[in-house]
């Protein structure tokens, strides 16, 4: 493929709410482009963006797909998105590296939380928008209705640029509101299209369209204001020179009729996109940091190269792949550019340009373009390659924080260093996933955006490292502590052949304040025990806080004194006094009234009012307690306290309660005393998994 320059790219990221046909809008794009000569379909897994198993599997994009196509002379970069809200970290991305947005919505679904969610995160990039109204040859659609909740909801700068004439399932021809004309599509799914003058009431009706967006063009540009008013009008040649200004300001947001998967509607958009729509030009300058931290700007027409890696995949017919931007200089095969994140020196190696899977290697990449590089050696999502002489860093994408989490489980013995390898480079490649090895629950904990995202993460960490690994509820991390005072005198006495054990020791324990942790003190007086023992004893306490007394969890907020005991001149010695300690504290705390503290987050819940209901009844079957409710807009913003225990999978619950409306986070506040019937449950399991754990490991 050849070279463009800046000015012919278009890079636009496909974004919408799940299943609004963002995959077979990009399908469409590639057969009107003969990319492809058919349409694949996502029920026979044939699409060219939903490539990956787990897509083809759940009939859904998980991943961010680039393609790219040549329409009239200008080079498409297209990046299909997935629409469930889990895998928001590939939107994330693609709107980062995108020059405009192309947000599509279902004809008969209307606007959902994905659409309101992906144009919210184009606005912070500060990209403007086109919408596509798409799926028109459904039964039951209401173009004009759509169109108006599309008015009230992104404002009055939304205007149609066609309108569908047939809509339903014979849909094939639109009203052409640039052109006044009738287009006709073809049958056969090819994208072609003829053209005739729009006549009679059509012809009224798009010649008023046509005039109003004179009106609407002209109101953008001051200069083409006073053109319209000294003339009463605009020409032809300056109302079109005024679209692609009035496109970038988002005084204009051109919404088009289309229906993808019989491929009526699209090429016109393309024609629109290829003449009117954002190119890297647009955003000629971008922010950086250089190398003291200050900040700075990237300039698209600079010698020095800056690429930014907004995307990174490992596939097992792939390799290491890495999706980058190149936001100045060239990226050229077999030079070393500078990872200003990592400071470590890349030597670039295949440089490819991507549909779906399939892939053509190129020499190089010009500033503006998008492509992918394989096998870097430790370059990852977010990171910035640039050239060595100039050290600066791109703003990076700020992901989501995860709201769900789950215990990953082996099946398998010895695949421990598989699975951690595993984990670390799904992390690389997809940062909105964490995981965690959790010394005190001894469990390795996984947290994503959602519970889909969760399976998916499973899955690839299955199929790629060949692990195999369970989900399951992470155990909380309950505390144990006293109300009352205890005491106790304990003495070890072991005599075998040859030296025993001796130690006796005296013990006081009380509870301190909430939070206040563990404090150990001695006030021993007198011979009675030699001062060299009191860290053995301590010794022998903490072992006893770190593995617990009635139900195997952390001890917290006691205050130990050990007071006084006994020991043998020959017999005492430090294990035996660590043991004394052990049992001592072991026995002084089940006479303190033991209980269990739980720990309690701090949620905040934003939902539409319309739902305050079913979330408040919901949050008190969990225990929460509410700590306020303010409004914001249309939505209400909830925050609780409510236990760690009772909020595993709570996104989940969240979403069918709200239609997909709400969202939370949740973080960890402070303990709690929890209540007694909840507290024997857990005491109770804690006792059978020790008996489970004793019967199979008896030394």
């Amino acid at each position: 493929m050849k070279n463009y320059p800046p000015a012919e790219i278009r890079n636009f990221a496909i974004v919408g709410h799940a299943s609004s046909g963002k995959t077979l809008l990009s399908e469409a794009m590639l057969r009107c482009a003969g990319v492809i000569t058919r349409m694949g379909r996502i029920a026979d897994g044939t699409t060219v963006s939903d490539y990956h198993a787990s897509e083809k599997h759940r009939q859904i994009s998980v991943s961010a797909t680039l393609m790219h196509a040549d329409w009239s002379g200008k080079k498409f970069n297209m990046i299909d998105t997935p629409g469930y809200l889990d895998f928001i970290s590939e939107g994330l991305g693609a709107l980062r590296v995108g020059d405009f947005a192309l947000v599509v919505i279902q004809a008969q679904h209307g606007l959902g939380v994905g659409t309101d969610r992906a144009w919210n995160y184009a606005t912070n990039y500060g990209i403007p928008k086109m919408i596509v109204i798409n799926a028109l040859d459904k039964e039951n659609t209401n173009f004009e209705a759509v169109l108006k909740s599309a008015k009230e909801h992104f404002g009055r700068h939304v205007f149609p640029v066609s309108i569908p004439i047939d809509a339903g399932p014979g849909f094939k021809r639109t009203l052409d509101v640039l052109r006044n004309e009738i287009i006709t599509y073809a049958a056969d799914g090819s994208g072609k299209y003829t053209e005739e003058p729009a006549t009679g009431d059509w012809g009224e009706k798009v010649k008023a369209l046509h005039r109003e967006l004179i009106e609407h063009i002209a109101e953008s540009d001051d200069s083409l204001m006073n053109q319209y008013f000294e003339k009463g009008g605009l020409s032809e040649e300056e109302f079109r020179s005024g679209i692609h200004a009035a496109v970038q300001k988002e005084l204009f947001i051109p919404l088009f009729a289309a229906s993808a998967e019989k491929n009526v509607g699209v090429a016109r958009l393309m024609d629109f996109i290829a003449k009117y729509g954002s190119s890297p030009v647009d955003r000629k300058k971008v922010p950086a940091i250089d190398a003291n931290g200050k900040d700075t700007e990237v300039l698209l027409d600079s010698a020095e190269t800056t690429a930014y890696i907004f995307k990174t995949m490992s596939e097992a017919h792939f390799g290491e792949l890495s999706f980058f931007r190149v936001y100045s200089g060239t990226v050229t095969t077999g030079t070393d550019l500078f990872n200003s994140d990592r400071k470590i020196t890349e030597r670039v190696g295949q440089i490819f340009l991507l549909n779906g899977q399939t892939r053509e290697a190129v020499h190089s990449l010009g500033a503006g373009d998008i492509g992918a590089v394989v096998k870097l050696k430790d370059t990852h999502t977010g990171n910035t390659l640039c050239s060595p002489k100039h050290p600066l860093t791109l703003p990076k994408v700020v992901y989501p924080k995860p709201n769900i989490h789950a215990a990953l489980i082996a099946s398998v013995k010895g695949e421990e260093d598989k699975i951690a390898t595993g984990l670390a480079a799904l992390h690389e490649e997809d940062p909105t996933f964490l995981y965690l090895v959790d010394g005190e629950l001894h469990q390795t904990i996984i947290s994503a955006q959602g519970e889909l995202h969760l399976e998916v993460v499973a899955d690839r960490l299955r199929r790629r490292h060949n692990v195999h690994v369970e989900l399951a509820e992470p155990r909380v991390k309950y505390r144990e502590t006293i109300k009352g005072k205890g005491e106790s005198k304990y003495r070890h006495k072991k005599q075998t052949g040859g030296a025993g054990q001796f130690a006796e020791v005296w013990m006081r324990i009380e509870p301190k304040p909430r939070d206040s942790g563990v404090e150990f003190t001695q006030s021993l007086v007198g011979q009675n025990v030699d001062r060299n023992f009191v860290p053995s004893v301590e010794k022998g306490v903490q072992q006893v806080c770190s593995e617990g007394v009635i139900a195997g969890c952390r001890v917290t907020d006691v205050k130990i004194d050990f007071y006084d005991g006994k020991m043998h001149p020959v017999d005492s010695k430090d294990i035996a006094f660590q043991i004394a300690g052990y049992f001592a504290f072991k026995e002084s705390f089940v006479a303190a009234k033991p209980v269990l503290l739980e720990p309690i987050e701090t949620v905040e819940i934003r939902i539409p009012e319309d739902f305050m209901g079913k979330v408040m009844g919901d949050l008190s079957s969990r225990r929460g307690k509410i700590l306020g409710i303010e409004a914001e807009g249309a939505f209400q913003l909830i925050k609780a306290h409510v236990p760690t225990a009772e909020l595993y999978h709570y996104s989940s619950t969240l979403r069918s309660l709200t239609g997909g409306a709400g969202v939370h986070t949740e973080e960890v506040s402070h303990y709690e005393e929890m209540p007694r019937d909840a507290a024997e449950k857990v005491i109770a399991e804690a006792t059978k998994r020790k008996a489970h754990h004793d019967h199979h490991n008896p030394h």
